[in-house]
């Protein structure tokens, strides 16, 4: 866990693409707004009280409505 991670929170790696991007590469094409690399899962880091709460700020920053899909979740030990 990170030095400056609340201790009382854990840290969480998701697992997401956006299919939106998956959609424009396989038709040999950009998506307007998002880079190609959104095609392939990427990888974050989040540090929240619950698996719930991790997938909250997620969905904040990457929102299903915009094509994000979380492939997976996982606590880091």
């Amino acid at each position: 866990m990170s030095a400056f991670t609340d201790p009382r929170q854990t840290v969480f790696q998701v697992e997401l693409h956006n299919q939106a991007v998956r959609e424009c590469v396989k038709e040999n094409r950009s998506h307007e707004v998002f880079d190609d690399r959104w095609a392939d899962v990427q990888t974050h880091e989040v540090a929240a009280k619950d698996e719930y709460k991790a997938l909250a700020m997620i969905e904040n920053t990457y929102p299903s409505c915009d094509g994000f899909v979380v492939d997976h979740v996982k606590r880091r030990d």
